[in-house]
């Protein structure tokens, strides 16, 4: 038994490093969680504003402007947010997987619609990936897709600054016709145990999936009746000075990387709170591991004990 005993011992204070390690972790996402569900929820009145401004702006002259133009898909690009390291439950796995899922059959992501009609994509779509995150990195090369880039030096909270490197190439790209279609793969932030994958279109700027996606955010003060406001607004309730093309030329790649800037905010606030449940639920199982090992410890131990005082009556009997 005392071998056993000693074993025991050794799972125990192994077991016991280890939720120390997990609760430091835990504390650390939550420090995190908090500072990146801030940023989001503070920049999400601003966004869902601007995607309203891109509804209306939608609905203008395609023709004139680059980033409104509405073509047959033959290349389309995906700007897949994920992390950089693991640790952090199925928050990867869910968007690789979504992606994935879509990526399947790229024809049926690569449909435009347009008020109720479609657009029709070419019979074959080729697919390029920007990786942002080394898990997405990972996954573009064992699917074999072509990864035109990959950004993994991004802060735990995301800056405006640290996104514009990403839509300055997705922009560029897309006004030189390189690619017909650019989709955001990331995972919306619900509440802190809930986070949804989602696949957005950023371009061309489609009234259709703006709506979407603004139905899709949820804004904090959902009591106030702003969003009417701003969704009942038309083009020409807005004043262009100097002129409307040469406004729109400027505020359209702005309002492009708001919303690929509001996609990481959300995924950073997914990521933490995914790395914080992971953890807690680590330290709870190594909590009711040590229990159980205890009790196993304190089984072996008063078995040894019961077995020496047999030994020793049995052996007092025997000199008797």
């Amino acid at each position: 038994m005392g071998v056993n005993t000693k074993a025991i011992k050794r799972r125990i204070k192994s077991v016991g490093n280890t939720k120390k390690i997990t609760k430091a972790m835990e504390m650390v996402a939550a420090a995190k969680m908090r500072k990146a569900v801030e940023a989001a929820l503070n920049t999400r009145t601003y966004a869902s504003m601007a995607w309203n401004l891109l509804v209306n702006l939608s609905k203008t002259e395609k023709t004139q402007l680059a980033l409104l133009e509405t073509r047959p898909v033959k290349k389309l690009l995906v700007i897949l947010f994920t992390s950089n390291r693991g640790l952090c439950g199925s928050f990867n796995s869910n968007i690789i997987k979504k992606t994935a899922l879509q990526l399947a059959n790229p024809e049926n992501i690569s449909r435009h619609r347009i008020k109720n009609k479609e657009l029709a994509p070419n019979e074959k779509v080729e697919v390029d990936v920007i990786g942002v995150g080394k898990k997405g990195a990972d996954f573009s090369h064992k699917m074999g897709y072509n990864m035109i880039a990959s950004f993994t030096n991004l802060t735990d909270t995301p800056q405006l600054s640290d996104i514009l490197p990403i839509t300055r190439l997705a922009i560029d790209e897309y006004e030189k016709k390189h690619y017909d279609k650019i989709v955001v793969a990331y995972t919306d932030y619900k509440s802190a145990v809930i986070q949804t994958a989602k696949l957005r279109q950023v371009l061309p700027i489609s009234e259709f999936d703006l709506e979407k996606m603004i139905a899709g955010v949820n804004i904090v003060e959902e009591k106030i009746d702003s969003k009417n406001k701003t969704n009942n607004l038309e083009l020409n309730d807005y004043l262009f000075e100097p002129d409307k093309l040469s406004v729109l030329k400027i505020i359209l790649p702005r309002l492009v990387e708001t919303q690929i800037y509001q996609a990481g905010l959300e995924s950073s606030a997914s990521e933490h709170s995914a790395r914080m449940l992971a953890m807690r639920n680590a330290s709870d199982a190594a909590r009711d591991m040590l229990s159980e090992l205890n009790l196993n410890y304190n089984k072996a131990r008063q078995a040894g004990i019961t077995q020496e005082i047999a030994e020793i009556a049995g052996g007092a009997a025997a000199l008797g």
